[in-house]
This record gives structure tokens, sequence and C-alpha cells, in this order.
């Protein structure tokens, strides 16, 4: 699914519900950035020349800012807009490098709904994959939020 209803409440959600985000190209503007919001200056992020010499022989995006823009392209594709109640736990693994010009986008799919009446919603489990523009899963992981109730 491509283009849920904005705003799905818990009752909504169904165990294999798969949607898929738009895409979005990752910047050098975006790693300096994070790296000045974060203080994460390591040298594998921003310097380019001593980057050569790393594994990757290039910067690597910080695994953190690709994780943060990830749950960003969840909240633009509207299907969590105005009825996450919490973003409660995740569990990452950061699977190949993402690079300055990689563009990403994000296969989430329902894996578990646990009713949670007295807080209002439910939880909603979801398993997250980060694909790059070859298709290869660049990050994946269990994001658990708090879905507000249609009731």
């Amino acid at each position: 699914m491509n283009s849920p209803v904005r705003g799905m409440f818990f009752e909504d959600f169904e165990v294999g519900l798969e949607i898929i985000t738009s895409a979005r190209t990752i910047t050098e503007t975006d790693i300096v950035n994070f790296a000045g919001l974060s203080g994460d200056f390591n040298f594998i992020h921003t310097n380019a020349e001593a980057a050569k010499e790393s594994p990757f022989g290039q910067r690597v995006a910080h695994g953190m800012l690709v994780a943060s823009i990830a749950t960003g392209l969840a909240v633009q594709q509207g299907f969590i807009d105005g009825t996450t109640l919490a973003f409660r736990e995740l569990t990452w693994k950061f699977t190949r490098p993402v690079f300055i010009g990689d563009t990403i986008l994000v296969a989430i799919k329902t894996t578990e709904t646990k009713p949670m009446a007295k807080l209002g919603g439910g939880l909603v489990v979801f398993e997250a994959r980060v694909l790059n523009q070859n298709d290869e899963v660049v990050h994946k992981g269990e994001w658990r939020m708090l879905i507000r109730s249609r009731a």
C-alpha cells in the first residue's frame, strides 16, 4: 500500500499491512547539519579526505541520521499522522553504509497489534526496512508505537 489513509487508528492496522514511503536522497547538507545537531563530528562522516582511507572509501551518513529520516518518511506518508500517542521502542540494525547521494525509502509492515484500552489505543509493532536506490536493505528493525483508538 503506497497511499494509506491519513491518521490511521489502532483498529485500522492488521497484521501483514505493508506501507512503502516516498523516497529521499541523502545530501552532504543532511550530514553536516546532523553533525552540528548531534555533536558527532567523527571523521567518517565529516572529513572527505580521511574517509577515503576508511573501509568505505568515502564519507558515510550517520546511522542515527538515517534512522531519523526513516521515521520522518513514515510520518510524511501520513498513516500515523495525528494518531501516534507514543513511539515506545526501537530496535535497529545498520546493515549497509549509506552514502551522500543515496536515495532511501522505508518498507513498513505491521507484525503485531495489542489493544491497550487504558492508554487510549493499542500497541502496533512494525517491521521497518530502509532500502537504497539498488533495493538493498541498509537499515532494518522494529518500531513499537502506541496508536490512538477510534473510540
